[in-house]
C-alpha cells in the first residue's frame, strides 16, 4: 500500500505541476512563435497625398536624394508623385531589385508618366507581352540593323556640324544635341520619314517632354495638361503614318515595320494603340538621355584639353584610314575607339543621366530586415551609387582611366549598371 500511495503521490505531484505550469509553457510557446514583424524603412512620408513632391521639385532632385541618404542610410522611404516609395542606394540593393529578385518587382512608373508615354509601352509590363515587345525592339535596333544605319547617322552628324558652323554664332549645345538625337531616333523608328511628319512629331514631343516631370494636374493651361493634349496629337500623327504604310503595303525593317508585321502564335497583330505607345516610349528613351550625355561629353572634353587631344588622336586614326573622309565610317571602326569608349562610360557615370528607375513590389518583400509593402514603388538610385566613393574613388573627378582598372564584385556591378544604360 505504501508503494502504491507513493506512486499515486508522485503522479499527483507531476500532474499538479503540469497543471500549474501549463499557462507558463503555453505563454513561452507563443513567445517562441511570435516573429518580429519587419518595419518600414526609416524616412518621411511628407504631407497627405502630395507627400514630399514639393520638396523634390523645389530643389535639385540629386540633392534631395543625397540628403535623404545621408540622413537615413542606403534604404529609406518617401512619398513622391502620389506614390509611397522605397529608395535604394547601393549596388547590392540594385542587384536585389533588378537581377537576383527581379521576379518580386515589376517595371512601373507613376500613372502621370504612364499616361504621357502610353500604358501599352513595354516599360510598364512584364511577362509574355513585355518579352514579345522587347524582342521586337531589340531586333529593330540590333547591331545588324544599326550597321546599315551607320551611313545615314554619319550623314546626320556631318549635316548637324555644318549647320552649327554656318551660323557663325554661339549655339545652345544641349538644344542642338536634342535636335540631333531626335532625328536619329526618328530614323531608327520610322526610317526616312517625310519632313512634315517629322516636324509635327518634334513640335508635339517637345510639349510632352516639358510636362513629363511637371506636377501632374489636369487644370487647363498647366504644363501637364498641355502635355496630355500634345500626346494625343502624336498618337494621331502616328496613326496617319501607319495608315499610309498599310495602304502602300510597305515592308520596312525599321521599328515601326517590325511592330506592324508582328503576329503571335494565334495570328493576332498589335493594335494601333499598342504600336503608338511603344513608338513613343522608344523615342522618349532615345532622345533626351542621349542628348544629355552628348552635352556632358562636350563639357568634360572642354575642361580637359589633354583628354580632348587623346580623343582627337582616336578619331584622326579613323579619318586617315578612310582616306581623309573619302570612305564612309564602318561599324568595325566604331567598335575600335578605346579612348572614346572610356570617355563615354565615364560621362555616363559622372552625369548619371538616368538617376533612378521605377519598379513596383508585386508581393510584400523583406530586404535587410525592412518591409517593402506590395504595391509600393521601389527606386534604385543609380546616381547615388555612381557617386559613392566606396565604389568609385574620387567620384567627382572625371577620370576615364578608371575603366581600365579591374574592380571587385561591387565595383563591377556599379560599372555594369553604367554599361546597361549605354546599351539601352
Amino acid at each position: 500500500m505504501e508503494i502504491i500511495a507513493t506512486i499515486f503521490f508522485c503522479i499527483l505531484l507531476i500532474f499538479s505541476s503540469l497543471i500549474l505550469s501549463y499557462p507558463l509553457i503555453k505563454k513561452h510557446k507563443k513567445q517562441q512563435h511570435v516573429v518580429a514583424k519587419p518595419k518600414l524603412p526609416p524616412g518621411s512620408m511628407g504631407w497627405p497625398y502630395i507627400g514630399e513632391t514639393l520638396q523634390l521639385y523645389s530643389q535639385d532632385p540629386n540633392i534631395f536624394f543625397a540628403s535623404k541618404q545621408k540622413r537615413y542610410g542606403e534604404i529609406f522611404k518617401t512619398h513622391i508623385l502620389g506614390c509611397p516609395c522605397v529608395m535604394l542606394a547601393s549596388p547590392e540593393a540594385a542587384r536585389f531589385v533588378l537581377v537576383t529578385h527581379a521576379h518580386l518587382f515589376k517595371p512601373t512608373y507613376p500613372k502621370s508618366k504612364e499616361k504621357l508615354i502610353g500604358t501599352s509601352a513595354l516599360f510598364f509590363h512584364q511577362g509574355e507581352y513585355h518579352t514579345r515587345i522587347r524582342k521586337l525592339v531589340q531586333t529593330s535596333l540590333s547591331p545588324e540593323t544599326i550597321r546599315k544605319l551607320i551611313p545615314d547617322i554619319e550623314t546626320e552628324v556631318v549635316s548637324s556640324l555644318e549647320s552649327w558652323v554656318s551660323t557663325g554664332q554661339v549655339i545652345n549645345a544641349f538644344q542642338e544635341m536634342k535636335k540631333f538625337s531626335f532625328n536619329i531616333g526618328i530614323l531608327s523608328v520610322f526610317g526616312h520619314l517625310e519632313d512634315n511628319y517629322r516636324d509635327q512629331l518634334k513640335e508635339n514631343y517637345c510639349i510632352v517632354e516639358k510636362g513629363y516631370n511637371s506636377f501632374p494636374n489636369r487644370i487647363p493651361g498647366t504644363v501637364y495638361s498641355k502635355a496630355l493634349l500634345a500626346r494625343r496629337r502624336i498618337r494621331e500623327i502616328i496613326s496617319e503614318i501607319i495608315c499610309k504604310r498599310k495602304e502602300q503595303r510597305l515592308m520596312e525593317m525599321d521599328l515601326l515595320g517590325h511592330l506592324l508585321n508582328y503576329k503571335d502564335e494565334k495570328e493576332q497583330t498589335l493594335s494601333d494603340d499598342q504600336i503608338a505607345d511603344n513608338v513613343i516610349g522608344v523615342l522618349f528613351a532615345a532622345q533626351d538621355t542621349t542628348a544629355s550625355v552628348l552635352t556632358w561629353i562636350l563639357k568634360y572634353l572642354h575642361d580637359d584639353q589633354k583628354l580632348l587631344e587623346a580623343i582627337k588622336a582616336d578619331q584622326m586614326a579613323v579619318y586617315e584610314a578612310n582616306e581623309g573622309g573619302k570612305k564612309p565610317l564602318t561599324w568595325g571602326q566604331t567598335r575600335n575607339m578605346p579612348t572614346t569608349h572610356r570617355v563615354i562610360l565615364e560621362s555616363l557615370r559622372m552625369s548619371s543621366i538616368i538617376s533612378f528607375t521605377f519598379r513596383e513590389a508585386v508581393v510584400d518583400v523583406v530586404y535587410k530586415g525592412y518591409l517593402i509593402p506590395k504595391g509600393w514603388k521601389v527606386m534604385p538610385l543609380f546616381r547615388n551609387i555612381h557617386h559613392n566613393p566606396e565604389f568609385h574613388p574620387s567620384p567627382h573627378n572625371f577620370d576615364p582611366s578608371r575603366f581600365e582598372v579591374r574592380y571587385d564584385a561591387e565595383h563591377e556591378f556599379a560599372h555594369h549598371l553604367v554599361k546597361q544604360i549605354l546599351e539601352k
